[in-house]
């Protein structure tokens, strides 16, 4: 047995272009730079990480990233949320990064200078594995990337919320809550998520959980029975909502996801511990949802005797359909995924590339549904595999079944009837078409047509048919023993959103899923089962429920604190331009509480998102998001608001605006001919600059100045979120 721990912590909200990581299979790069070691980094999907030693007297840190190829005039500096402390070390996380070679840089900052900084290696960043019905073209809105597009950057206008242990019920957003667009306040995870129930707004959300966030932490987020609730207006709402966790560290903990009524949502890289009931649970009307590369753990006992290790880990049901559960590893789950329970239609779900480590039953137990199970490791299970029920389908491909009881079963036939009837159901039987399994240490299979299991072949009651080709199509004359339903051969006849050349060789399953599933780096916390007692026992493991209850987070405090009074960051090798954006100005490290400590509320900070345009030499810039009214080139009086919608301009994410009214004033004095852009919402439409109106056009007004001194005024009522002199 080994385990492994580390830790986390607070802070934030930010809607703002995000740079920002995570990874799996990680490189480890050492580098040195005046006084700044990169004692490790990597890259993983659609993510890349640093870490380094402290800095001697440093105040702070910042960190940029870059494609490996691009000039140094392209670092981006990630948001101040995704560096965070830990006992003896720094790092630093990115995501959103499409698939690529990239190379971060760190810069440490005392008393607001950049007093020593280094650059990692290349790191390789691989794409996210979008196979599966969540991303088949038949589907209701085609992908399950949420907040993502498919390339693995953030949607264009994204917000994103950074969730942490002290902000999780005083965190605030903006959401939309009327057809007019009127725009409500919603206070704490959960609040904002009640609001975004009214369906008025699709903004794509990417709601990032830093460090070991728990049910007492989102006190009042979650509803009676324990959940925190992504639910819609009504059946398929797009949601465009991505919940993941940031690093390897991140928990959900205590509490469970409910899923309802949703389209388009996806929850990835999370450790789930002690969850009510079920953990994530797709209940209801939810279409083209992504469940991936989490590592799920017990949940609390329920009341039943076979709940004792929680209830379904990742159940769907009720109308939930273009479902992809992919590369999570379940540790010794009691019940892995219920699928279907009182539907009447056919609905498509696919399992891929899950790691189901010593866990029981349900892998899946479908009902109605068609489904797709493949490339999935089955490491030691001490009852079955999948199993199908009530005239389902399943396509069981290139999966590696090792020390798996009963690898595949149909209800009151084959070996359910000959010796698991009343282990697994008493529901009329469904059909299996398996191709190219590896099983190996099975009690029973018995196929229709071969006698290549575990006993000869039996068409009439049986547990799968062995086909001989993955497109081969099952004869009708192969039924259901019990209910009479034939094999519908939906996996050669529809969209399943996976080709054959994505099915992995069954010869490398094993060795990829260990590799790939779970989260980041295989996560903080590992195990390592006892096979000669695990794989045949379904009892709880006593010592895995005590450690994870006894988990605590190693994470010290959020924010890499640099001086938000400090000067341009100065470049690594080669220069950056004078145009790249001023550190971004960050509150004081959050100490992680104690189990006495009442967390007071965070302050948002004003970090400085960073275009993805290539700087413009020259050009001075005001951002009302990160800088307020504060400028030491224009001169600016008026009221700030964060409640006037959310902008999106030149790849950054924008929410504070100044109130252009009556007083307000804008001077500043060009050294030569310039021109001068401003950025506002929908709401105005003219402003006046030196006395003389110009109309705003789509949000944007351009006005051509001669040198000299300027003022901007009041036309008509605007809000000014962005300006530009160049």
């Amino acid at each position: 047995m080994k385990r492994t721990v580390a830790k986390v912590t607070s802070i934030v909200l930010l809607f703002s272009l995000a740079l920002s990581l995570i990874a799996g299979g990680w490189g480890t790069t050492v580098a040195h730079a005046a006084g700044l070691t990169i004692t490790g980094s990597g890259g993983g999907n659609e993510a890349a990480y640093v870490e380094w030693a402290p800095v001697s007297n440093a105040t702070g840190y910042n960190v940029y990233v870059k494609a490996a190829s691009a000039a140094d005039t392209q670092y981006q500096q990630i948001n101040n949320e995704l560096i965070r402390k830990y006992a003896s070390y720094w790092r630093a996380d990115a995501v959103g990064l499409a698939a690529g070679s990239y190379v971060m840089k760190v810069e440490a900052v005392s008393s607001g200078a950049v007093t020593a900084n280094a650059v990692s290696g290349t790191l390789a960043v691989a794409p996210y594995d979008r196979s599966g019905f969540a991303f088949s073209a038949n589907s209701q809105f085609g992908t399950g990337s949420g907040a993502y597009n498919d390339n693995g950057t953030l949607k264009s206008g994204a917000q994103v919320l950074y969730i942490t242990s002290q902000n999780a019920q005083t965190v605030t957003l903006g959401v939309k809550t009327s057809s007019s667009g009127t725009v409500q306040t919603g206070v704490g995870l959960g609040g904002i998520l009640t609001l975004r129930q009214k369906g008025y707004d699709t903004t794509p959300l990417a709601i990032r959980i830093i460090g070991k966030v728990t049910a007492s932490d989102l006190s009042g987020q979650l509803n009676s029975s324990g959940y925190l609730e992504v639910k819609g207006k009504n059946n398929y709402t797009e949601m465009n909502i991505t919940i993941e966790g940031i690093g390897k560290d991140a928990y959900a903990y205590g509490w469970g996801m409910l899923l309802r009524y949703t389209g388009n949502v996806e929850v990835r890289n999370l450790g789930v511990m002690l969850f009510p009931d079920d953990g994530i649970s797709m209940d209801t009307g939810n279409a083209n949802v992504w469940v991936h590369n989490n590592d799920i753990f017990y949940g609390s006992a329920g009341s039943d005797a076979d709940q004792v290790k929680g209830d379904g880990s990742t159940d769907l049901k009720k109308g939930s359909t273009y479902i992809t559960i992919s590369y999570n590893h379940y540790f010794d789950s009691g019940k892995a995924a219920l699928v279907g329970l009182s539907e009447s239609a056919e609905f498509f779900v696919t399992f891929h590339h899950n790691w189901f480590d010593h866990s029981d039953s349900r892998h899946p137990r479908i009902r109605v549904a068609s489904v797709h199970v493949y490339n999935n490791f089955y490491d030691g299970v001490s009852k079955y595999g999948v199993g199908v029920t009530t005239g389902a389908s399943a396509f069981v491909e290139s999966n590696v079944f090792r020390n798996t009881k009963d690898p595949m079963l149909s209800s009151l036939q084959g070996t359910d009837a000959i010796g698991e009837e009343g282990t697994f159901s008493g529901e009329n039987g469904g059909m299996i078409k398996a191709y190219n399994n590896s099983v190996t240490g099975a009690a029973s299979l018995i196929y229709a047509n071969s006698s290549t299991g575990t006993a000869p072949a039996n068409a009439t009651s049986f547990d799968a048919y062995l086909a001989s080709s993955r497109s081969e199509a099952v004869p009708s004359s192969y039924k259901a023993l019990v209910g009479g339903t034939a094999y519908n051969n939906f996996d050669t006849t529809v969209n399943t959103g996976v080709s054959a050349a994505a099915v992995d060789s069954v010869s490398v399953v094993e060795q990829t899923v260990r590799a790939k599933a779970g989260r980041l780096s295989g996560g903080d916390f590992s195990w390592t089962f006892n096979n000669s007692v695990d794989d045949a026992s379904y009892a709880i493991n006593a010592a895995l429920m005590s450690a994870i209850q006894g988990y605590t987070t190693g994470l010290v405090s959020v924010g890499g604190n640099s001086n938000p009074s400090g000067p341009t960051p100065t470049p690594s090798a080669t220069t950056a331009p004078t145009a790249t954006p001023t550190a971004t100005p960050a509150p004081t490290a959050t100490p992680v509480p104690t189990a006495t400590t009442v967390p007071t509320a965070t302050p948002v900070p004003t970090a400085t998102p960073v275009p993805t345009a290539t700087p413009t030499t020259g050009a001075i810039v005001h951002n009302f998001t990160t800088s307020g009214i504060t400028s030491s080139f224009f001169s600016i009086s008026g009221n700030l608001s964060t409640s006037k919608g959310t902008v999106v301009y030149g790849g950054l994410t924008l929410t504070q605006c100044l109130k252009i009214e009556s007083a307000t004033s804008i001077g500043f004095t060009a050294a030569k001919a310039s021109t001068l852009t401003l950025v506002f919402n929908s709401e105005g439409t003219k402003v006046k600059v030196d006395g003389t109106s110009y109309t705003i056009t789509n949000g944007i007004a351009t006005v051509s100045l001669a040198a000299g001194a300027h003022t901007i005024t009041k036309d008509s009522t605007a809000n000014l979120y962005y300006m530009k002199v160049e």
